[in-house]
């Protein structure tokens, strides 16, 4: 299967990272590119849904994008590593440069020592200032202008084009872009990780529906899953389908559309649905999935995967979720067992949303303090508003372009 990896950054170096990712065969390749850092969050906003994955020319338009929590996709940058930082040395020694008394920006200062020390260079009048969230490219040149006038430096080396023409006439500056190899191994990179990504939607999803009667109306009901129905022989029935069409059904996992109409019809309804990656162990998975959905309730699905992961949906998360938060107190366990998320995670959400309870948190906050990934943390709060211990209060974007993350109110 094809992969469409979208380009993000300053117009030379999409250029570049197009071309060496071409030649060297990979994917379709979209140029999309910045004239400025600023305008990284309008590009990365108007990519559409045909792309599959992102690749950043460089820390700064990553870093951007995922604080406003618009990496909703596979995404790496290019790292400007050693190798980068030799080459320009190298090319600084050939014109007669002296590379003891240089400023670097960006890189992390450990890797510019280390570059340094194999290179047996001097070290002690190298200044270095790595890159945070925050950070200007106005701030970038006045780092090597300070450099230059308090340390005695006579090089400035960016990573950044606008802090580049900022000194360009100020002292003698370079601009480091990434090396072919960083650019061929971050690529190769992304491709393997977004492929496994896909190859995850097309994970096979067997479902077994229990019900204590026939129903001639099932047929339809499972119409939205696109797959398979049939008979087992204990009476239940098998439906098939994939991963990607459940997810996408369900909402993330949050609701089965089909599970109040079994309830109504029947009183009793449990659904189990497995994800495996062989039809055998999804098997698996969906005996286990509706034999923990008869533990839940009268009427519940629980949908289990292959890392043990369960995620139980009742009737009343099936249904439409509630407008405010659950009144009255709840324990962990059985708050987890509804909403489908471990305990401990939960107790580590709670500590979040105290943090500043009024202020709200949002899919980027979460992703930081689990260390999960945006996508992964957008699951976890849709899971919470449609157990009612989650309300969308409205968006965030303070002095910023492009689409602004959603800020939930959650009370645990």
């Amino acid at each position: 299967m094809a992969i469409t990896v979208g380009v993000i950054g300053p117009e030379d170096l999409v250029d570049k990272v197009v071309a060496v990712g071409g030649s060297a065969g990979a994917d379709r390749l979209v140029a999309l590119p910045c004239r400025h850092e600023d305008e990284t969050l309008e590009v990365v906003g108007r990519v559409g849904p045909d792309v599959d994955a992102l690749l950043f020319t460089g820390v700064v338009p990553h870093t951007l994008a995922a604080a406003a929590g618009l990496v909703d996709r596979p995404a790496m940058y290019i790292p400007y590593g050693g190798a980068t930082l030799l080459r320009a040395l190298v090319e600084l020694l050939r014109l007669g440069h002296d590379v003891s008394r240089i400023s670097i920006d960006t890189l992390r200062r450990s890797e510019v020592m280390e570059t340094l020390t194999e290179a047996k260079l001097p070290t002690e009048h190298v200044h270095v200032l790595p890159y945070r969230p925050g950070l200007t490219s106005l701030d970038l040149a006045e780092f090597h202008l300070a450099a230059r006038d308090r340390k005695g430096t006579r090089v400035a080396l960016t990573c950044l084009g606008p802090a580049f023409q900022l000194l360009d006439h100020e002292m003698h500056a370079v601009r480091l872009a990434p090396s072919r190899h960083s650019i061929r191994s971050t690529l190769q990179a992304l491709v393997l990780v977004t492929a496994g990504a896909h190859s995850g939607d097309a994970q096979v999803a067997l479902g077994i529906i229990d019900l204590p009667a026939a129903d001639r109306e099932l047929s339809a009901d499972l119409r939205v899953l696109g797959g398979s129905l049939a008979d087992l022989p204990d009476g239940q029935r098998l439906v098939v389908t994939t991963r990607g069409v459940l997810e996408k059904v369900s909402e993330q996992f949050t609701r089965l559309p089909f599970l109040d109409d079994l309830a109504a019809r029947h009183g009793t309804a449990h659904v189990g649905f497995g994800l495996g990656r062989t039809a055998a162990e999804a098997e698996s998975l969906a005996r286990r999935a509706v034999n923990r959905a008869r533990s839940v309730g009268a009427v519940a699905g629980v949908v289990c995967m292959t890392d043990d992961v369960d995620i139980v949906i009742d009737e009343e998360r099936s249904g439409t979720a509630s407008q405010g938060p659950a009144a009255g107190p709840e324990s962990t366990v059985t708050l987890a067992r509804r909403v489908g998320l471990n305990p401990k995670t939960l107790d580590r959400l709670r500590e979040l949303a105290a943090k500043d309870p009024e202020e709200g948190i949002t899919a980027h906050l979460v992703a930081e303090h689990l260390a999960v990934q945006q996508r992964t943390a957008r699951r976890i709060l849709k899971r919470l508003e449609r157990a009612g211990v989650a309300v969308p209060t409205g968006s965030r974007q303070p002095g910023r372009t492009g689409r602004p993350p959603i800020v939930y109110r959650v009370r645990l």
